[in-house]
């Protein structure tokens, strides 16, 4: 098991709370992942500005993504899935990607870690339909 996931599944259980990061405590789905950055790499690389939870779509923008790409690597959308890679979901078609979460198996039990709202952090089979959202695919950079 990757480092990345030993720590998202240290997340498990933490209460869904909009624009949190904190273990336990709370968080939302980028939450998660600055919470998983700072355990690997200690201090955030940029602060988050304040955000909605319609963030970015009336601008139609993705903000996340763009984010994403400015920390972390991206991968070819059809590269093989790995156990820490960062998901990017579009929850819509037509609607900009602004879902996250952690890739925690691979293979015919493929599951991932994320925040949901209502339910916190939890850990989801990576079924057919949330597979078909997946915008993007992201490594954290090494060292």
């Amino acid at each position: 098991m990757s480092l990345i996931v030993a720590e998202a599944r240290q997340w498990i259980g933490t209460p869904y709370i909009h624009q949190a990061s904190v273990r336990q405590v709370g968080c939302d789905c980028l939450g998660l992942i600055r919470g998983v950055w700072r355990s690997l790499n200690g201090a955030e690389p940029e602060d988050v500005p304040h955000y909605t939870q319609d963030w970015g779509e009336p601008q139609g923008e993705e903000v996340l993504w763009q984010a994403a790409a400015r920390h972390l690597v991206e991968k070819p959308i059809g590269a093989e899935a790995e156990e820490g890679d960062v998901l990017l979901f579009r929850m819509r078609a037509g609607s900009i990607a602004k879902h996250l979460g952690v890739q925690s198996e691979t293979g015919m039990t493929a599951k991932f870690i994320h925040a949901y709202a209502k339910h916190g952090v939890l850990e989801s089979p990576l079924t057919g339909p949330w597979q078909r959202r997946i915008a993007a695919r992201f490594q954290y950079q090494e060292g």
